[in-house]
């Protein structure tokens, strides 16, 4: 009897548990604006943890499953903000930010002023980008709605391609862009060579190297950083945060070794360094949906054998890992 009555309570005690677990592990999501003194306003997407049940929503093209303007849930939670590639939005990479908001992390995803899907303008000016990141985290600690439950002193940067160099640089990299026309003249076909040849304002001066570190980040993680060859040997010697940094094996738009590998060489402290084989660039992306992939099949066709839907899944958890281990609690 005694049996039986234990067994009834264990039940409603699994249950209870698995209910618990299954909201805790919601991702709320908002849009927002971040004020930016040097430009427009920032559009931004957040994630955060709520108990909140989610449900499918769309932007554009892209779905997702979140609760969306749900009560956020946790009190010192962890920041992560993120950049994307030239000409991407908010919304790349937003399987690692529900990932990380899953986890307990407040994600601030921007959309770039001037270099993004609608507006490419100032694609080449990429030192308004680590600007950028900074007015996002002012505004996530100090005008966003529920600011009091993020712990300003666990701050992480995520940032892709054009997003990677923005990070190194929120992180204290300081790049020399006279290496640009010098490598160009070796490597016309290379993205950043073809972008720069494309732009009216390529003929002026390049811009000026300068020290543009955020010290209220304490990690990072870059995935195929662009212009990584612009870091000379003592070109990340600011850089004290943990790093984890990604190569695609079989990256095309910015090849081996100019990129990731020169980051790797000049970082003073050696990363968490991943090298993702069979993937191409774009596969650091979230996966696609088809409304995405008939709009631009460019960055969303992985090549044959590569699985990008369960890469990410590995991706993810190390990301995740990888700001836990660094973003620890004092």
């Amino acid at each position: 009897m005694r049996h039986a009555i234990k067994l009834p309570c264990l039940i409603a005690s699994l249950v209870l548990a698995m209910t618990h677990t299954t909201l805790l592990y919601a991702a709320g999501f908002q849009r927002g604006v971040a004020a930016d003194p040097d430009g427009k306003p920032l559009e931004i997407g957040i994630w955060y943890p709520s108990h909140a049940a989610p449900k499918s929503m769309s932007i554009g093209a892209t779905t997702m499953s979140v609760a969306v303007d749900a009560p956020i849930e946790g009190r010192g939670l962890p920041l992560v903000v993120m950049s994307h590639g030239t000409g991407g939005s908010f919304l790349g990479h937003y399987d690692t930010a529900i990932a990380l908001a899953d986890a307990g992390y407040v994600v601030a995803a921007v959309t770039h002023t001037g270099d993004n899907y609608a507006d490419r303008s100032r694609s080449i000016f990429i030192m308004d980008r680590p600007k950028q990141m900074s007015r996002v985290i002012d505004h996530m600690l100090s005008s966003w709605g529920d600011h009091a439950a993020i712990d300003a002193a666990r701050i992480g940067i995520f940032g892709f391609s054009a997003g990677g160099f923005t990070a190194l640089v929120s992180i204290g990299g300081l790049a020399d862009f006279s290496k640009i026309r010098p490598m160009c003249r070796e490597h016309p076909e290379d993205f950043a060579c073809q972008l720069i040849a494309k732009t009216a304002q390529a003929a002026s001066a390049p811009p000026e190297s300068i020290l543009a570190q955020d010290r209220r980040i304490a990690a990072a993680v870059v995935a195929a950083p662009a212009l990584g060859f612009t870091f000379a040997s003592d070109g990340l010697k600011n850089v004290t945060v943990p790093v984890q940094l990604w190569r695609a094996e079989d990256d095309v738009i910015l090849p081996h070794p100019r990129y990731a590998e020169a980051v790797r060489r000049a970082l003073p402290i050696a990363p968490d360094y991943r090298v993702v084989p069979k993937a191409g660039h774009f596969d650091f992306l979230a996966p696609c949906g088809p409304a995405l992939a008939s709009i631009v099949p460019i960055i969303c066709k992985s090549e044959p054998g590569f699985d990008r839907l369960a890469f990410h899944q590995t991706f993810n958890t190390a990301v995740v890992d990888f700001f836990d281990k660094s973003l620890k609690q004092n």
